[in-house]
Parts: structure tokens; C-alpha cells; sequence
């Protein structure tokens, strides 16, 4: 990943932008991680496609092909992400189906080429489920280890997989020192950013997000208040992990004060810690056999592997969603093949447009 990111934007930008940002995300240098993560996530960006972009904007070239990376605007639910999930769920529901919910799988059983079904646990008590197609969006080291007949290889393969482990700390302020020096209107007069990532080796903190600009639904009084949401990325059992809530949100404003976000600890009025687990498959251990992975999963009959955690793989949601999409039209066809669902997220292109083809 360190000569992918060299390749691209050169030395110095790599050591300014990229080096320690990495070492933050996954826990180790860039020089011991897969360059595929650097193909998926920068895309077709280099100096020269910043610099075309740059010129086509200003010049408004008729058909201007914007890079992933680059992309300005977008659409975002009014209430956040979850929201698109909430309607989801109420949809299925009306169409008769049934969502369990606090649930964990414990086991799926494996006969020949499919899978008959599987075992959950709710509220201290197990049951088992029997059906004809299966699509997992669980991860996959956990998915085979749930699984009986499982070649040796095939295992040992799906537990070598490694994962990144995400902390976010949101934090209600009453103002932001940041000033807004664009010409981009925003209510409050804040900085517009959605995301910024933050490069200094200093602070544990790995970026922040401002959710007025997200949504300014999302917030209660975005005129005068600001959520930020800073993300921390660690390990599972690792000491940032292993923090108290109480204890966490005080090194969080603490690294607030030293990047300068706001001025005085009196600004803070509120701040809430949430823990996500596998929020980040990362691209090393034994990620380099993931194709034969793949292809064992793949012969499984009626088994569909979506999402990021389902096919290890770092997609967006827009790529996660696709994926979902291809999983339902293999069935509704009866193929086999599942290349499509593996193909996503694979090429130089974006998917923003693909519900016009759905």
C-alpha cells in the first residue's frame, strides 16, 4: 500500500496525507498492508486527475467525469443513514415477513452444496430456521466458523481474517473555532465539511464528522449548536477499547482542545460513546487467499455473501446496497452464478447511478 500510495501522489504527499493516517485506520504501516485497499478506496485519483478535475469544474466542460474521491454532492437520507433501514424494515414487515431483532446466530447447517438452515439465540433461548436461500451479511470469518463441514484450508483461511474495530464519541458544542472561509452557505456560518480526516500522529483520533452538515434534521438546534462525531479505530480488548465511556469522552475532548476544534472544555454541553466491532475488514493476515475463500463460499448452492463484512471487502453503502441488489436478481433468475455480487466495486467506476438500471 506505501509504493501504491507513492506510485500516485509522490513522497511527500504520501508522508503529509497518507503514512500515519493508515497506521492509525489499521493498526500498522502502509508497507505491510495489500495495495487493493489503496485501488478501492482512491480509485482512478492521482495529481493528474485532481488536476483535470480542478480544470473542468472552472471551465465547465460539458460532460465532466468526476472521480469517487471528488464527488461534491450526493443524496442522504433527511434523518441519517438509518432511516433508509427503519423504512426497510416496516416494508417487510407490511409484506408479512418477520425481522428478529437482538439475535445472534450460532450455527448454520451445512449439507452437501447448500445450506438446510440455521440456529439463533434471543433472550437466552435457541432456534433453529429452516429456508431456501440464505444471504449472509455477517462476517465471514464468523460466518464459516458457524458452519459444519468446513475443509481445513477453507477455515483456517476465514480466521485468519482481520478486522478493525471503531470507536465514535459524538459530542454536542455550542460553537466551533473553525471558521468558514468558503463561499459555501451553511446554517451557523460553520465550516461545510462532512469528514475531515486527521493526519496528526499526536492525537489518537482518526477523523470528525460534523452531522449539522450531513443533515441539519439530525440536529436539534443547528443554528446554534454543533454534533461532531470523532471516530477512534482500534482493536477489540486493546486499551482505547478497554476505556470507560466517562474516561474516553475526556480524551476525546481533550485531543478537541489540542487541534484547536474549540476553545474552551466549557463549550461542550453533552458527548455519547458508541462502540461498532468489524467496522473495518482489513486487507492483510490471510486476506491474500480471500479468492479461494471466495470461490468455496460461491459453490455453496443458495448461500449470497453481500455487504462489507459479507464479502470482506471495504465497500460504501451505495457498493453494499448493490451487492444486496445482485444476491436478488441471481435468485429471481435461478443462476448460479455469483460473480456479479463479487464484481461489485471491482472497476473504476462509481455506482451512484446504478438504481436507473434496477
Amino acid at each position: 500500500l506505501e509504493d501504491f500510495y507513492i506510485n500516485r501522489f509522490g513522497r511527500r504527499l504520501y508522508s503529509l496525507f497518507f503514512e500515519d493516517y493508515t497506521a492509525k485506520l489499521w493498526g500498522r504501516h502502509p508497507a505491510e498492508i495489500s495495495p487493493d485497499w489503496g485501488a478501492q478506496r482512491v480509485r482512478g485519483e492521482s495529481i493528474r486527475a485532481i488536476c483535470r478535475d480542478i480544470y473542468d469544474k472552472y471551465t465547465r466542460r460539458p460532460g465532466r467525469q468526476v472521480e469517487t474521491s471528488l464527488i461534491e454532492a450526493f443524496r442522504y437520507p433527511k434523518l441519517g443513514p438509518g432511516e433508509l433501514w427503519e423504512i426497510t424494515a416496516d416494508e417487510i414487515e407490511k409484506l408479512g415477513g418477520t425481522i428478529f431483532k437482538n439475535s445472534r446466530v450460532t450455527g448454520l447447517r451445512k449439507e452437501g452444496s447448500r445450506l438446510c438452515g440455521l440456529a439463533f439465540e434471543r433472550d437466552g433461548a435457541e432456534t433453529t430456521l429452516e429456508g431456501e436461500y440464505i444471504i449472509s451479511s455477517m462476517p465471514v470469518r464468523d460466518l464459516v466458523a458457524g458452519m459444519n463441514d468446513v475443509p481445513e484450508e477453507i477455515r483456517q483461511i476465514a480466521s485468519g481474517l482481520p478486522y478493525r474495530d471503531c470507536i465514535t464519541v459524538g459530542v454536542l458544542t455550542s460553537r466551533l473555532t473553525l471558521k468558514n472561509e468558503t463561499d459555501i452557505p451553511t446554517i451557523g456560518d460553520i465550516v461545510p465539511d462532512n469528514w475531515v480526516y486527521v493526519q496528526d500522529a499526536s492525537v489518537h483520533m482518526g477523523r470528525f464528522q460534523i452531522y449539522n452538515n450531513w443533515s441539519p434534521y439530525m440536529v436539534g438546534d443547528p443554528a446554534h449548536t454543533v454534533w461532531l462525531g470523532l471516530e477512534y479505530f482500534c482493536t477489540e480488548g486493546d486499551a482505547l477499547w478497554s476505556m470507560t465511556d466517562e474516561a474516553f469522552g475526556r480524551m476525546a475532548v481533550a485531543e478537541m482542545l489540542k487541534l484547536g476544534l474549540v476553545e474552551s472544555s466549557d463549550d461542550v454541553l453533552d458527548f455519547h460513546v458508541e462502540r461498532v466491532k468489524k467496522a473495518y475488514p482489513a486487507y492483510f493476515g490471510t486476506y491474500d487467499r480471500m479468492d479461494k475463500l471466495r470461490d468455496w463460499l460461491s459453490g455453496i448452492e443458495n448461500l449470497y455473501c453481500v455487504g462489507r463484512n459479507g464479502q470482506h471487502r471495504y465497500n460504501n453503502m451505495d457498493h453494499s446496497m448493490c451487492t444486496a441488489f445482485e444476491a436478488v436478481r441471481a435468485i429471481l433468475e435461478g443462476s448460479a452464478d455469483k460473480s456479479a455480487l463479487w464484481n461489485v466495486n471491482t472497476e473504476e467506476t462509481y455506482h451512484e447511478s446504478y438504481s436507473a438500471r434496477s
